[in-house]
């Protein structure tokens, strides 16, 4: 059976080439490590118990600290390797356990896993989420090798998919040792795909352990400094955005600032004037003009447009309501990408990248867009939010993780598209801690409403936190059963 699969992979691969190849050459992605995906991995000493733990990308790696410090405060002889596929998730692994501990995960070729298996000498196996793959699998369990999935997730369309597989991916899913499933749904579809009922518990997701429960993230306030956010106005962040959703929330937020400037023009002078900001406030003016007695800081510029092309401006001096909208892109090569639609949409992108720790943005207009183009800040953005937009989830793509936001106390947005994170979504939504929008139109109201309703806010984001206290746990209950499941050899205490 394992000849079938390589030449099914053999097969896919081909097919997938050109898309490969478009990847690596113009997008810059997956270039390196391809003599560890093709089994060219670290040898590791062979007499020392070890566990192997593959998570994908970066949200998996980004889940397990918690888990391996309990599995080494339980099995302190016990080695822990890593490996992940994206290039994130590598950089972030390294960051995280050391060059030395980290590699590419290999192709589930037979001939490639037998090789990676005889240079880890792997005690357990632990694959996070879902990484499942036939050919590791199969020939872990044929060594004696146990296979266990950690926080476990399977989406309705994955689940249909293994099953049209048939005999290929019921075997493959029989020979998992165990399955810590993230809620009782998820369990249902892992017995559906044949595991055996007995192997798999509802242990709740890792990353309610990993969302830290805190007012305000470490380096928030020297973010906030840069950027010349001083409270003076909202600010509606979007993190984790995908294709085609920055078109969405940037006429959202043109929709808003509009808004906002119609309330301006319809009040009488009399209440302009009573509500300007003290001279010491930054003041949100027209394009071009000057602030604090000099020119704005230089940003990379939009081409020149007529006003129909740009969202409508305050008159100086009124009173500064309007939201500032921070967009933060889930993949960074699609940070220029991001900064082109700002300027496309009309609007001046104000890059994260050119405003590093130090210095200070004088203040914004309101056809000026927050660019989050740096990784590792996510957190920051959203601990500055008054609300966040949660992506990847206004289209197709799965959505992202609202668990950190939810632990931060913020209101937290998405839209109908969040089968990856369906547990964390429905907790949430169960406890009405959360807004799941109908359809983009929405975007506009929902942001209108909760940014003119403070208690409304903190009603949000005190239930979202309260969720993440309730789920909290799974790190200690998935760590209890891996050292039962670790063979006697492995253990030491």
């Amino acid at each position: 059976m394992r000849w079938l699969a390589d030449i099914a992979y053999l097969l896919a691969g081909l097919i997938y080439l050109p898309i490969a190849l478009y990847h690596a050459l113009i997008l810059g992605k997956n270039r390196r490590g391809w003599r560890q995906r093709f089994g060219g991995v670290p040898i590791f000493d062979p007499n020392v118990p070890r566990i192997w733990i593959h998570a994908v990308s970066l949200g998996e790696i980004n889940a397990t600290p918690r888990l391996v410090a309990a599995l080494r405060e339980r099995l302190p002889e016990t080695d822990i390797v890593f490996s992940t596929t994206t290039d994130t998730g590598y950089a972030r692994a390294v960051q995280l356990y050391g060059l030395d501990r980290v590699f590419r995960f290999p192709l589930d070729f037979s001939l490639v896993v037998s090789r990676v298996l005889r240079r880890v000498r792997p005690t357990m196996i632990v694959l996070v989420e879902l990484e499942v793959w036939y050919n590791l699998v199969r020939m872990a369990a044929r060594c004696g090798i146990p296979v266990a999935v950690v926080n476990g997730r399977l989406t309705q369309h994955s689940a249909r998919r293994f099953r049209w597989l048939g005999p290929i991916g019921h075997s493959m899913f029989r020979d998992l040792t165990w399955v810590g499933a993230q809620d009782e749904t998820i369990a249902a579809r892992f017995r559906s795909v044949l595991v055996p009922a007995d192997r798999i518990e509802v242990t709740s997701s890792l990353k309610w352990d990993t969302a830290a429960v805190t007012d305000r993230a470490d380096g928030a306030d020297e973010l906030a400094a840069a950027l010349g956010l001083d409270g003076s106005r909202p600010v509606w962040v979007c993190g984790s955005t995908g294709p085609g959703e920055e078109v969405m929330l940037l006429n959202a937020y043109r929709t808003n600032v509009r808004i906002y400037a119609n309330r301006n023009r319809e009040r009488p002078d009399d209440d302009r004037v009573a509500a300007a900001p003290r001279s010491d406030r930054p003041v949100a003016c027209a394009p071009g003009s000057e602030v604090h007695g000099g020119p704005r800081q230089s940003e990379p510029q939009a081409p020149a447009r007529g006003p129909e092309h740009r969202p409508d401006a305050y008159a100086p001096g009124s009173d500064c309501t309007a939201p500032v909208l921070i967009l933060v892109p889930r993949k960074p090569e699609r940070f220029d990408e991001v900064a082109r639609l700002i300027a496309n949409a009309g609007f001046t992108c104000v890059r994260r990248s050119l405003r590093p720790d130090g210095t200070r943005l004088a203040t914004y207009s309101e056809d000026s867009v927050v660019l989050g183009d740096t990784m590792g800040e996510l957190r920051k953005f959203y601990s500055l939010a008054d609300v966040v937009f949660v992506g990847r989830s206004l289209v197709p793509l799965g959505g992202s993780d609202p668990m950190e936001v939810a632990a931060l106390a913020k209101p937290i947005i998405v839209g109908q598209h969040f089968d990856n994170f369906e547990s964390a979504v429905n907790s949430l939504r169960s406890a009405e801690a959360i807004r799941v929008l109908d359809t983009a139109d929405d975007l506009p109201s929902v942001i209108g409403e909760l940014l003119s309703d403070s208690t409304a806010r903190a009603r949000l984001g005190a239930a979202a936190r309260e969720v993440v206290l309730r789920n909290q746990g799974a790190t200690r209950r998935t760590a209890d059963r891996l050292v039962r499941l670790m063979p006697v050899a492995g253990r030491t205490g």
